[in-house]
């Protein structure tokens, strides 16, 4: 079975590690909140008010505790001049008014809180909506080199799970690290006023928890980035297993896909407890820093109160004290989710930073039609990650309008690379192909390839309706040339026989359909769109009789008047065309017609011949059998 894509072995990726360009490239994420940055930055605003707030009502919980006039105090002052300003008595300071104040502030805090989620949830809905669309856009434009260098679940899931987490960190990670630092900022000056000393002690440990963060965000990180590469793995498998569901049921092979994906999923675990190990450490460390400070400040606290260098704000110092120590525990986890979400953001950008094909179709490029003229003069050709095979040396022929030439070797030779290079999937190493007598470079992809259809060996239909499969050829066609498309390719009488007729569901690449019927339909695919070239990957040599004769009858009316480039396997359905190439090794070794082939001591005459016997005695085997 011939194939268009001949996929080279692929090399693993190369893990990459978080450089300037990294975070060059993620920061290029925010300008698909462009559009709605008034909003954005009503939701930051909202972010700062709602940490500050925190700070307030923190403070009033610390006034609870131990109520006093505020205003004979430095503590007491600062809170009462901030609530005041929130239109409370300016001598507020008993329980009853304390309270009052808190409840009013919890719940315009619960109020900014939500207005703050809906207007994030709004802009980045929209922002994910372009960057998924882009994403895609970009995939399915990309050269077919690209796909053999990457994995379907690996793009899946940059698709996915990647733009998922992207909306993560601009919803939940990057509002909690602006509310954490406003908090840790304020909440330091607020400190200050009660005492500088006091704040000094505490402040003695931010160098230690900032190392702290360093060494172990640096290993969460690392880790991260493992669980993220190792999940996309684990896709991967699931995807390759049940798109390939047929060959896992005949070979009895669903125990060692269980065992093969329980591998790679047991390595996300690995991973994970590693990740859980270094997290956990982190935890332990700030918890026995924080609480071994706390005890510190309550010491130093208490001795200043003692010697009258501070009022009595101990309980509201310690409340925000705590409320700014846990804001930079909070600030280093944060920052640890932050890193490898930048990653996960790189590997996303990274994808709309390539070059895709242009597919864009101009008005000069629709007034242009081809006539279905092809020569290759001389071409040599490689795949790029196989530069020491030479696929086809020194390739040289000519198709003139209308003719049916086919291409004959043996597996390898190179007859689905030049029906790839056709199509402009790839571009020659060496030597140029032409098109009515123009380089192919020339010519805009999207007008050759709308010049163009391929009816393969081996056909994959989309998961919808027979209706839907046919007119992915001309996309918006009536149902009338649907119809129309479906005689002509001998398929319109095992439709109209299916209770819902066009719109009978194929099922996931056709499988509801047997082979016969679903080359019928990529026929009828290929008649609806007309083309002037048509690239046949010979269609009936794995159909029963009636099967094959109702294809190939098929095939012959759609090659009337058209260029035909016919990859052969059974030689005995190119015994008309008006040319054959007889590849080897990449090498183009004969050319000619059946009978002038035939007559000569060669390659094709040796195929022929063995074919004639595989055949005659496979004919035998089945005249005994049926005996």
């Amino acid at each position: 079975m011939a194939v268009f894509l001949l996929p080279p072995n692929r090399n693993k990726e190369e893990k990459k590690k978080l450089s300037k360009e990294s975070y060059r490239r993620a920061l290029g994420v925010f300008r698909y909140l462009k559009k709605d940055c008034f909003l954005f930055s009503i939701g930051m605003l909202l972010i700062v008010i709602s940490g500050l707030l925190l700070l307030v009502i923190t403070a009033l919980l610390g006034q609870l505790v131990s109520p006093t006039e505020g205003s004979a105090m430095a503590g007491g002052a600062m809170t009462s001049k901030l609530v005041s300003g929130l239109g409370f008595a300016q001598n507020f300071g008993t329980i009853g008014q304390v309270l009052t104040a808190l409840i009013a502030l919890l719940i315009v805090q619960g109020a900014l809180s939500f207005l703050r989620v809906y207007l994030f949830s709004l802009v980045t809905e929209s922002a994910m909506l372009a960057l998924r669309k882009d994403v895609f856009s970009t995939i399915i434009r990309m050269p077919m080199q690209f796909f053999h260098e990457r994995r379907v679940g690996d793009l899946s899931s940059r698709i996915s799970s990647d733009i998922s987490t992207v909306q993560e960190t601009l919803t939940i990670t990057l509002a909690e690290f602006i509310r954490q630092t406003v908090i840790i900022v304020v909440g330091v000056g607020w400190l200050v006023s009660y005492s500088y000393k006091l704040t000094l002690v505490m402040l003695c440990t931010l160098p230690v928890i900032i190392i702290a963060m360093v060494i172990f965000g640096r290993f969460i990180r690392k880790l991260g980035k493992e669980t993220q590469d190792k999940v996309a793995e684990s896709n991967v498998i699931v995807n390759e297993s049940l798109t390939g569901i047929v060959n896992v049921k005949s070979f009895a092979n669903e125990a060692f896909e269980t065992v093969r994906f329980l591998k790679s999923i047991s390595g996300i675990k690995n991973i994970a407890m590693r990740s859980a190990v270094w997290r956990g450490m982190f935890s332990t460390f700030i918890i026995i820093f924080l609480f071994g400070a706390l005890g510190v400040i309550i010491g130093m606290g208490s001795y200043l109160r003692s010697t009258g260098e501070i009022p009595n704000v101990l309980n509201e110092f310690l409340f925000i004290a705590a409320m700014v120590a846990g804001s930079i525990g909070g600030l280093a986890a944060q920052m640890g989710t932050m890193q490898r979400n930048i990653g996960v953001i790189d590997s996303v950008m990274e994808i709309l930073s390539e070059k895709p094909e242009d597919v864009s179709l101009n008005e000069e490029d629709k007034k242009n039609s081809l006539k279905g003229d092809i020569r290759f003069d001389k071409v040599s050709f490689h795949y790029a990650s196989r530069p020491d095979i030479q696929v086809l040396k020194d390739v040289s022929f000519s198709i003139e309008h209308g003719q049916q030439v086919a291409l004959v070797g043996s597996s390898g030779s190179g007859k689905s690379t030049i029906a790839a290079l056709v199509q402009r999937f790839y571009e020659p190493v060496s030597g140029s192909i032409f098109y009515d007598g123009k380089i192919s470079l020339q010519y805009g992809l999207t007008e050759l390839r709308s010049a163009m259809a391929y009816v393969p060996q081996e056909v994959i239909l989309f998961g919808g309706t027979i209706r839907e499969n046919i007119e992915y050829g001309k996309p918006g066609a009536s149902l009338e040339e649907i119809k129309e498309a479906a005689r002509q390719a001998n398929a319109f009488n095992f439709i109209e026989a299916f209770p819902d007729k066009f719109e009978t569901i194929v099922g996931d690449r056709g499988i509801q359909l047997s082979g016969g019927q679903r080359q019928r339909i990529a026929i009828a695919r290929a008649v609806l769109r007309n083309p002037t070239i048509l690239i046949l990957d010979e269609a009936t040599s794995s159909l029963d009789s009636e099967s094959e004769r109702l294809v190939q009858d098929a095939l012959d009316k759609l090659m009337k008047g058209r260029t035909s480039l016919v990859i052969a396997h059974r030689l005995s359905t190119i015994r008309n065309a008006s040319k054959i190439l007889v590849l080897d090794k990449g090498v183009l070794q004969e050319e000619g017609t059946h009978d002038s082939l035939i007559a000569k001591d060669g390659i094709y005459k040796r195929l022929s011949e063995l074919q004639f016997t595989m055949d005659r005695n496979t004919g035998r085997e089945l005249e005994e059998h049926s005996a």
